[in-house]
C-alpha cells in the first residue's frame, strides 16, 4: 500500500524537546562501568552509580533516549495488565510481591528525581486502570484485584469509569503516574555527565570481552571497565539465547485533540485488542493518547498503515476528535513468562550484566531495572533480584509459549524464504516496496515519493530471516527476532548490530 503524502510517524516526545549533541566515543576510555544504552534503564543505573562514586560511560549508538524509551506511553505504573494473578501462580507469593515492590519503588524513584532535580516533565500522580471490555473479561478482572491487594498494591474493583463507553467493571491503582520520558531522561544524563562520567552518541557497541576487567568494542574505539549493564533495548550481546525466550511486538498511538475533555485516568483494556487511553498536556492543552493494535514485528497484514487507521477509528467511534496531532509506533520484547530479565547476563560473562524483556512496561519496568542493576554491580545483591534473574528457569505455564513463538519464528523462516526465492525482479510503484530476487537473493526495494529506488539485502543479518515491509514507518523488520532497519538499511534496533548491505549497484535505478 502506497504512504505517498502521508505524513510521517513521529513520537510526541521527540517532537516536543530539543535533539541532543553528545560527543562521540575517540579512540578509547576507561572507566568503573560500561553502560551500553542510553534509555530509562541505562540512564536510571548511570545516575545510580555516579551518586554511589563511580566513573561511568553511557554508550549510546544513536541519540540518548531517541529508540524504544522515545516512543512509549509513558505511564509509570506497577499496573502492567492482568499479571499478578498470574505471578502468584507461576512464580509464588515472595516472587510476585518482589516484583510488585520492585514498581512501585520505580514510580518513587521518578517522583523523587524530579523533585529532587527540578524537573520539568509534567509529572502527575493519577489512578490507573485495567478495564473489562465485556463481561468475560470480568472474573479474570476480579482475580486480579484480589491478587494484588494480596501483594500490598493499592487495588480495588470498580464498576464505574469516566470512559465514554460502557464496560462491566475495572481494577484500579491509586497513586500511578504518567510523565514526558524525555524531558525526565534528558534531565538525568545531564547528571550523569562530568567528573570522569561520560554521555557517549553515535558510538555503536558491537561486542563485550567479559572479564576483570571487560572491555566493550564500539565503532569508535574500546571502552574498559570493571563491570557492564547492557541496558539496549536487546542485549545485543547475546550469550543466554535471549532471542529465543522473547518476542518482539509493535503497538500504534496517536496524540489527538478532541472537542471536550480527555478522560484523568490511565486506561488499559484486558480484551483484545487491548486500547490504551490517557491523557498528556501540550502546550496548555490536554492531548488524548489513543494507542492499540498490537501484533508481532514483521507482519504485514493488515499493513502497519491500515493499524493506524483503527486507532483513528477507534478515538472517533468514542470522542469528538478535531485532529490526529502525532502518531507513532512502540517496539517491545515481552519475556515468555512475562517477566523482564535483569542481573548477570549468562552464565559465562564474568561481570556483564543485562536488563531487558519489559513487555510494553519500560517505564517503570526500566526503572527498576536500573535500581537493581546498579546495586548489583556495587554489592552484589539486591532484595528484588531473584524474580528478574535472566538465569531462572522459566515456570511450567511459561513452557507452552516458549515451544508457540520459536514454531512460529520457524515458520517464519521457512515461508518467507519459500516466498522471497519465488518473488519477481518487478520494481514497486512509487511509494511502495517489495521483495524481488536477484541473482537468487532477496532484496528489498523501496521507490520514494520522488521516484528515487531504494535496495538492500531483505535478509536480516542477525539469523538470516526475510525482512518484511512496514508501509507507515517505511522500514525493513525482522518477523523472526524484531530486528529493523531504515529504508536505506540501517539498522534501528537489534538484535542485529549491522546495517543491511546495499543492492548491486545497477540494481539501484529509477526504472
Amino acid at each position: 500500500m502506497s504512504e505517498r503524502g502521508a505524513r510521517p510517524p513521529e513520537s510526541l516526545w521527540l517532537a516536543t524537546t530539543e535533539a541532543t549533541d553528545y560527543d562521540p566515543l575517540e579512540g578509547g576510555l576507561e572507566v568503573d562501568t560500561a553502560v551500553v544504552g542510553g534509555g530509562i534503564t541505562g540512564l536510571t543505573a548511570a545516575l545510580q552509580l555516579v551518586e554511589a562514586g563511580q566513573t561511568v560511560a553511557v554508550i549510546e549508538a544513536d541519540r540518548i533516549v531517541t529508540g524504544a524509551t522515545g516512543y512509549t506511553t509513558a505511564k509509570v505504573t506497577s499496573q502492567h495488565g492482568l499479571i499478578y494473578d498470574d505471578l502468584l501462580s507461576t512464580f509464588g507469593r515472595e516472587k510476585a510481591r518482589q516484583y510488585a515492590a520492585a514498581n512501585e519503588a520505580a514510580i518513587d524513584e521518578v517522583e523523587t528525581r524530579v523533585g529532587e532535580l527540578g524537573i520539568d516533565c509534567d509529572f502527575e500522580r493519577r489512578p490507573a486502570y485495567t478495564y473489562a471490555a465485556e463481561d468475560g473479561d470480568l472474573d479474570a478482572v476480579r482475580a486480579e484485584a484480589e491478587a494484588a491487594a494480596a501483594l500490598g498494591l493499592p487495588a480495588e474493583v470498580v464498576e464505574a469509569t469516566e470512559l465514554p463507553f460502557d464496560v462491566p467493571g475495572a481494577v484500579r491503582f491509586d497513586d500511578q503516574a504518567q510523565f514526558h520520558p524525555r524531558s525526565y531522561l534528558l534531565a538525568i544524563a545531564e547528571e550523569v555527565r562530568g567528573d570522569g562520567s561520560y554521555v557517549l552518541e553515535e558510538t555503536r557497541a558491537r561486542d563485550v570481552d567479559p572479564g576483570s576487567p571487560c572491555e566493550v568494542e564500539t565503532s569508535r574505539g574500546a571502552v574498559v571497565a570493571d563491570d557492564v549493564i547492557v541496558a539496549t533495548q536487546f542485549p545485543f550481546f547475546d550469550r543466554n539465547g535471549y532471542f529465543a525466550r522473547m518476542h518482539p511486538k509493535q503497538a500504534y498511538l496517536l496524540a489527538v485533540r478532541i472537542d471536550g475533555t480527555p478522560p484523568r485516568g490511565m486506561y488499559y483494556g484486558a480484551g483484545s485488542p487491548p486500547w490504551t487511553l490517557r491523557s498528556h498536556p501540550v502546550e496548555g492543552e490536554d492531548l488524548l493518547l489513543v494507542g492499540g493494535q498490537g501484533h508481532e514485528t514483521g507482519e504485514n497484514d493488515p499493513p502497519t498503515s491500515e493499524r493506524y487507521r483503527r486507532c483513528e477509528s477507534f478515538a472517533r467511534e468514542h470522542f469528538d476528535v478535531e485532529s490526529v496531532e502525532y502518531r507513532w509506533s512502540t517496539h517491545d520484547y515481552y519475556s515468555v513468562d512475562r517477566v523482564p530479565f535483569v542481573g548477570p547476563l549468562g552464565p559465562t560473562t564474568e561481570n556483564v550484566y543485562v536488563g531487558t524483556g519489559f513487555g510494553g512496561w519500560g517505564m517503570t519496568g526500566g526503572t527498576a531495572a536500573g535500581l537493581i542493576l546498579s546495586e548489583l554491580v556495587r554489592a552484589g545483591a539486591h532484595p528484588w533480584a531473584d524474580v528478574f534473574d535472566p538465569l531462572r528457569v522459566a515456570p511450567r505455564a511459561s513452557a507452552k509459549r516458549f515451544v508457540r513463538e520459536n514454531a512460529d519464528t520457524a515458520g517464519h523462516f521457512v515461508g518467507d524464504w519459500a516466498d522471497a526465492l519465488r518473488s519477481s525482479a518487478d520494481l514497486p510503484s512509487v511509494g511502495e516496496a517489495t521483495v524481488i530476487r536477484e541473482g537468487g537473493r532477496p532484496y528489498g526495494v523501496y521507490r520514494d515519493g520522488d521516484g528515487r529506488v531504494h535496495g538492500v539485502s531483505a535478509v536480516c543479518p542477525h539469523m538470516k530471516c526475510v525482512l518484511r515491509w512496514n508501509d507507515a514507518e517505511r522500514t525493513w523488520d525482522c518477523p523472526c527476532h524484531g530486528s529493523r532497519f531504515t529504508h536505506e538499511g540501517e539498522v534501528l534496533s537489534g538484535p542485529a548490530v549491522d546495517d543491511l548491505p546495499r543492492r548491486p549497484p545497477n540494481a539501484d535505478r529509477d526504472g
